[in-house]
């Protein structure tokens, strides 16, 4: 069916806007003024009059969660505790409230010891048991690259007494050289067979709730890494998207981004016919993307790999997830079959020996398969330099610095804090930066992101002056970052990310002009209509 959106202020592109646009057939047709749109309209043709309303085109976060977020929304909610005794208590009260989900064992992630009053420590299994010793309690850490889990865990993983030798991670131990509770990086996937494995069935009713939950923040496109996590790493992820999809569930565009525990198994995976199956076309709903490695671990758990090691702490330089030799395999097949690689470094070392691997993997000596940086936090000028000359994409998190900034300086010195999150310049430069939240990490809300990469403050309006305000950027390039450069980064530039005849017919009917109002307000802006495709996923009433 054909739909006309009139009378609004649609974003075609930086300094230019039109009144209205039609659409037909989950492609835009035409842009233009009132008059020259609606002068096409005809019985058949659904008007739509916004009432001067913003129109932006629909916001594509290029790494996240989505599985996860829906599963997280059915766990402990431990994000705001402020203690230890807080999490403890918030646990207890769960399984009080919830004896049936939580009678085989209780997930969550969220709390951050960085955020506690009072004594500032990780967890261990004592602080655990008190919650429970008769079910399994696995408690990740906001970041998910560290986690904690009680005695009861250890027994059903059988490292009461010894920790086990975890490439890619760590098994702590106490002062009584005994486990503690506490892995790091890959042992966490370790850590986390002690839960029973959530079902098909909860895996779609989670992934209903959290399309639900995204689309009405604006989101039409996700780039997310389920596939390999080790929350759903015991299901056919992609037959659960696949069926999805061709039922008829699906309220956006969904782009895998894959894990695999080998190189060989990538290999397996790029001859099993799967990637071709999973995919429909660049106008597609459902697409597989690129491998997805981790390279590092996180700042808040101090595993991010830093050349320098952190300050007070310079023998630690973090972890090295995936080895060199091991990502130049991954690479080298990648380069093969042609397929994207994106890997997660934060660390300035994590990033750096990356790049080397990407570099030895370029076709004709250039990025052509668009390899990235997921966020890419910790750099110095030589790093920021060598990114733009390579051309290495960038999948940046604005939103991190509402927390990162308390501790950046404490962590890395004042030095290098100041060529770090260095998102602006790289976007300055021309680098192929694009915008998203690692949800459930941070929320998906992707006007709380925009709003931090403008102003560079906190949630809280804090530092007056921003956070290396230098780094700003203006509305426009804030939403091309979130639009054009996600779509860029998945290939399809050419027919989304943009309001133009020809591209999908993706958008978002904001509440408020973003372009307007305040910077300081844009964190409250609400979408009143998302549409895919064409078609309305989610809508309020436009008074």
């Amino acid at each position: 069916m054909k739909r006309i959106l009139h009378n609004a202020k649609i974003y075609v592109e930086r300094g230019t806007f039109c009144q209205a646009l039609s659409m037909e057939d989950g492609i835009i047709t035409h842009i233009g003024s009132n008059e020259e749109i609606m002068k096409n309209a005809g019985d058949d043709c659904e008007v739509i009059d916004c009432g001067g309303r913003t129109i932006i085109p629909g916001l594509n976060d290029s790494h996240m969660h989505l599985l996860l977020l829906g599963i997280n929304m059915r766990e402990v909610k431990t994000d705001d505790v402020t203690s230890i005794d807080h999490l403890i208590e918030r646990c207890r009260e769960f399984i009080k409230n919830n004896p049936d989900s939580a009678k085989n064992g209780i997930h969550s992630i969220g709390w951050n010891q960085d955020n506690f009053t009072g004594e500032k420590r990780m967890p261990t299994k004592e602080d655990l048991d008190k919650i429970s010793t008769e079910i399994p309690i696995v408690l990740e850490r906001i970041c998910g690259h560290i986690l904690t889990v009680n005695t009861k865990a250890l027994e059903i993983l059988g490292m009461t007494e010894k920790a086990p030798d975890i490439p890619g991670g760590e098994c702590r131990v106490g002062e009584d050289g005994k486990p503690n509770g506490i892995f790091t990086e890959s042992a966490c996937i370790v850590a986390n067979q002690a839960i029973p494995p959530v079902s098909e069935e909860e895996c779609e009713a989670a992934l209903k709730k959290a399309m639900e939950y995204a689309v009405s923040r604006g989101l039409t496109t996700v780039q997310s890494n389920d596939v390999g996590s080790a929350w759903c790493n015991r299901i056919d992820v992609f037959k659960l998207f696949r069926d999805f999809y061709e039922e008829g569930k699906a309220l956006l565009r969904y782009t895998h981004q894959m894990c695999f525990d080998t190189p060989e198994e990538f290999k397996e995976f790029l001859l099993s016919g799967e990637r071709e199956k999973s995919c429909y076309g660049k106008y597609s709903w459902l697409s597989v993307g690129p491998l997805k490695l981790f390279k590092d671990g996180s700042l808040g758990a101090r595993t991010a790999l830093v050349r320098d090691g952190y300050v007070g702490d310079r023998d630690n330089h973090g972890i090295d997830w995936t080895p060199s030799d091991s990502m130049d395999r991954y690479c080298s097949i990648a380069k093969e079959y042609g397929v994207q690689v994106v890997t997660h470094c934060i660390g300035d070392e994590a990033s750096s020996q990356t790049i080397d691997s990407y570099e030895k993997a370029f076709v004709d000596g250039e990025n052509k398969l668009r390899h990235s940086l997921v966020h890419c936090q910790i750099t110095d000028q030589a790093l920021l330099d060598r990114i733009v000359e390579k051309g290495i994409l960038v999948q940046a998190q604005p939103i991190f610095i509402n927390f990162d900034m308390t501790i950046l300086e404490d962590l890395c010195g004042q030095k290098l804090a100041s060529t770090s999150y260095n998102f602006g310049t790289l976007l300055k430069r021309g680098v192929k930066l694009s915008y998203g939240t690692d949800c459930p990490v941070e929320d998906c809300d992707p006007f709380a992101n925009i709003y931090t990469a403008v102003t560079r403050k906190g949630l809280d309006g804090k530092p007056d002056e921003g956070f290396f305000p230098e780094q700003c950027v203006d509305v426009e390039t804030a939403i091309d970052a979130y639009t054009a450069g996600s779509a860029y980064n998945e290939f399809k530039e050419d027919v989304k990310g943009r309001l133009k005849p020809g591209y999908m017919a993706d958008m978002v009917i904001l509440d408020k002009d973003i372009f307007q109002i305040d910077p300081m307000e844009i964190k409250n802006i609400n979408p009143v209509m998302t549409i895919v495709g064409g078609e309305t996923v989610y809508s309020t009433a436009m008074e």
